[in-house]
C-alpha cells in the first residue's frame, strides 16, 4: 500500500514544492508529485503545514541517553542510535574516540551486526583517532594516542573492511600520510583532526587522501606567528582549498554563529556539513560521567577541569534551528548541510539525503518554528503518530 504525504511544504535542493505530495511505497520513496490529489489505493498522511524534509545524516556522534559507542555492546549502540533517531537522525555513523585496539574491534563487531538490521540507522563506523597530536588531544585520552603504525591499522582494516567508513588522524604525526593513502584506497573517508598541521601539512594530507576537516575550527590551528612571520594554520588552508570538505558542530556553543556563517560563506552548502559530535550525556538529566572525565555545564560538555570542550549534547533538529536562527543561514541550505552533503561525503547519496524516487523513505516534519514533529525511517513512523489521527 502507498502512503501519500500531503499538506506540507516539500523540500527540494532548489526550492519548496507547495501543493504537492510525497508518495511512499514500502521502505522507499516512489515519487515526488506536484499534486496533492488523492492517489488510488494510497493512505494519506497530512503534514499539517509542516516543512517536509529528508532525514538527517549524522557522521560524527559518540552516544546519547547514557550510552556511549565505546561501551562496545550492541545494546549501547542501539540505545544511542534510537535516541538520535527520535531527534531526526535517520542515518548514523557511530564514532569511537581514541581507543585501544580491543575497543575498536568491539566497535567493528557491533557496527557490523547493526548494519545488517533493517530497522537500524547504523550505516558504518567512524574512528576518531587514535593517530593524533597529543598537544591537540582535547577530550581524547592522551595515554591512548599513538603513531600511525601499519602493523596496527592494516590489521584493523582487514577486520573492518566494509564496516569502517571514516577514519580521522593528524597528518603531521609519524606515519599518518602513508596511513591516509592506505585507507583511502580501501574506500574510507580520511579526515584531518586534533592536529597541529600547518599549510604544508594540510596540502600534503590532501595528496595522501585526506578530504575532510573534522569539527572544523575545533582542535586545529589558526594563523599564528613563527618568528616574525605569519603562518596559516589548518583553518585558513582548508578554507583556501575549494574541494576540501568540512563538518561544523552547529550547537551555537562550540563555534560562535558568526564563525559558522563565515565557514558557510566560504565553503557553501556543497562542502560544509553540520554535525552534533554529541556525547552520551545527550538526552539525559543530571547524568554523571562514571569516569569523572567530563561534566555538562552551560549546555555543553566540558572536561572536568574546564580546560576544553569535550563534545556536545546537540541533536539533529537543533543543528537546523541554530544554523537558521543564529547563524543566518537559509533553511534550504541548512537542511542540505544536514542531509545531502553528509550523504555525499560518506558515499551514500544514491539512497540517502534527498526526497527523490528510489531513495529510502527517511522523512521529517518541522513546524514553523523548526521544531521536529514527525520522523519516518524507511517508511516506518517512529515519531509523530498523532499525524495519522
Amino acid at each position: 500500500m502507498y502512503i501519500q504525504i500531503v499538506g506540507g511544504r516539500i523540500y527540494t535542493p532548489t526550492g519548496w514544492i507547495d501543493g504537492g505530495s510525497v508518495l511512499v511505497e514500502g521502505k522507499k520513496i516512489k515519487a515526488i508529485l506536484n499534486t496533492d490529489l488523492p492517489i488510488e489505493g494510497a493512505r494519506q498522511l497530512d503534514a499539517r503545514g509542516s516543512y517536509i524534509i529528508p532525514g538527517g545524516i549524522e557522521m560524527h556522534v559518540h552516544g546519547a541517553a547514557g550510552a556511549d559507542y565505546m561501551d562496545g555492546t550492541v545494546e549501547a549502540f542501539r540505545t544511542a542510535s534510537d535516541y538520535h533517531l527520535q531527534q531526526g537522525t535517520t542515518t548514523i555513523f557511530p564514532t569511537l574516540s581514541t581507543s585501544s585496539y580491543e575497543t575498536i574491534m568491539k566497535g567493528i563487531e557491533c557496527t557490523e551486526i547493526l548494519m545488517k538490521d533493517d530497522e537500524s540507522t547504523v550505516e558504518g563506523l567512524h574512528l576518531e583517532g587514535p593517530y593524533f597530536s597529543v598537544k591537540m588531544a582535547g577530550a581524547q585520552l592522551p595515554e591512548l594516542i599513538r603513531p600511525a603504525r601499519p602493523e596496527e591499522y592494516t590489521k584493523i582494516m582487514e577486520r573492518g573492511d566494509g564496516v569502517i567508513k571514516r577514519w580521522d588522524a593528524a597528518p603531521e604525526i609519524e606515519g599518518a600520510l602513508d596511513f591516509g593513502s592506505y585507507i583511502r584506497e580501501r574506500g574510507v573517508v580520511v579526515a584531518l583532526a586534533h592536529t597541529e598541521a600547518n599549510d604544508k601539512h594540510v596540502r600534503a594530507a590532501w595528496e595522501h587522501g585526506y578530504t575532510l576537516g573534522t569539527h572544523f575550527y575545533n582542535a586545529m590551528k589558526v594563523a599564528h606567528k613563527v618568528g616574525v612571520y605569519k603562518e596559516p594554520g589548518a583553518v585558513e588552508t582548508i578554507l583556501d582549498m575549494p574541494d576540501f570538505d568540512i563538518e561544523v558542530i552547529c550547537d551555537g556553543i562550540h563555534v560562535p554563529p558568526v564563525m559558522v556563517h563565515l565557514a558557510y560563506a566560504v565553503k557553501g552548502r556543497e562542502r560544509m556539513a553540520l554535525t552534533t559530535d554529541a556525547l552520551l550525556y545527550t538526552g539525559t538529566v543530571n547524568f554523571k560521567d562514571p569516569t569523572g572525565h567530563a561534566i555538562v555545564e552551560d549546555g555543553v560538555c566540558k572536561l572536568s577541569d574546564r580546560s576544553a570542550l569535550a563534545g556536545s549534547i546537540a541533536t539533529m533538529d537543533l543543528l537546523i534551528r541554530t544554523a537558521v536562527q543564529k547563524a543566518n543561514i537559509p533553511l534550504i541550505d541548512a537542511v542540505y548541510m544536514c542531509t545531502y552533503t553528509p550523504a555525499r561525503i560518506m558515499g551514500i547519496q544514491d539512497t540517502k539525503g534527498a526526497l527523490e524516487a528510489g531513495h529510502d523513505a527517511d522523512i521529517l516534519f518541522l513546524d514553523e518554528d523548526l521544531q521536529l514533529r514527525f520522523v519516518m525511517h524507511r517508511g516506518r513512523t517512529v515519531r509523530g503518530a498523532e499525524f495519522w489521527g
